[in-house]
Order: C-alpha cells, then structure tokens, then sequence
C-alpha cells in the first residue's frame, strides 16, 4: 500500500537509467515524481521547497548529492531524503547522515528497500 503523500518524490541521478528507472518504481508504486539529472538543475527548478521526498545519487556532476543535501538545508529545506551511491563506505555513510540524509543505500539496491526507506523517512523512522 503505498503511502499517502501531499507532495512529489524528487529524484536526482545523472545516469539516465537509473534515474528513469527509479522514478517508474515510483510511479508504479503510486507516488508522484519529479526527476532530473544534477543537483544544480534541482536547485534552479524551486520544487525542494514542496518535497514530501528527495531521492538523490551520492556521485553527481558539479555539486554532489550531499553537497545538494547542505545546500537544501541551508535554504531552509528539509525534505526527508535518501542519499543512494555505487561507492558505498562507512565514512560516506555516516557523513550523510551527519549532514541529515534520512536514509541511505548502496547501489545496486532492491526495489523493496528503496520503497521501505522512503517509507521509513516519510514517517520520520530511522534507517534499520
């Protein structure tokens, strides 16, 4: 059952498939969505101010993801936001979430666990 959300999902990953493959398990899944494909192109398009999420790679062009993450909460923008990168480390993963990442996976990730963390972080639950 997906949840019910007032906002969109917004997904941030340069790599096309992934990120096209990402936002149709959301949509699939019921959410709404927005997806682009750096940081910058977020941060000029306004939505973070109405995420109910953010989805974002670790490793992007320019600004990375948690760099975005700063960014955002310097701005005054809290979304609950899962932090996903194909270069997995504990460092990584605890700077994340020292900078308010509100979960965190390392490619390739299931499906299911993208759905639970974005679950989890909606509902305010801490990471496993």
């Amino acid at each position: 059952m997906p949840l019910s959300l007032t906002g969109v999902i917004l997904v941030v990953d340069d790599d096309d498939s992934m990120r096209q493959a990402i936002q149709r398990l959301l949509n699939a899944a019921g959410f709404k969505t927005e997806a682009y494909a750096s940081a910058e192109a977020l941060l000029a398009d306004g939505r973070a101010a109405f995420a109910a999420c953010l989805v974002s790679d670790y490793k992007l062009p320019g600004m990375s993801g948690l760099d975005l993450l700063s960014e955002l909460r310097t701005r005054g923008f809290k979304p609950p936001t899962i932090v996903v990168t194909a270069h997995d480390s504990i460092d990584l993963r605890e700077e994340a979430m020292r900078r308010g990442a509100t979960g965190y996976l390392a490619k390739p990730f299931r499906s299911a666990d993208l759905l639970d963390a974005i679950e989890r972080a909606v509902k305010g639950r801490p990471p496993p």
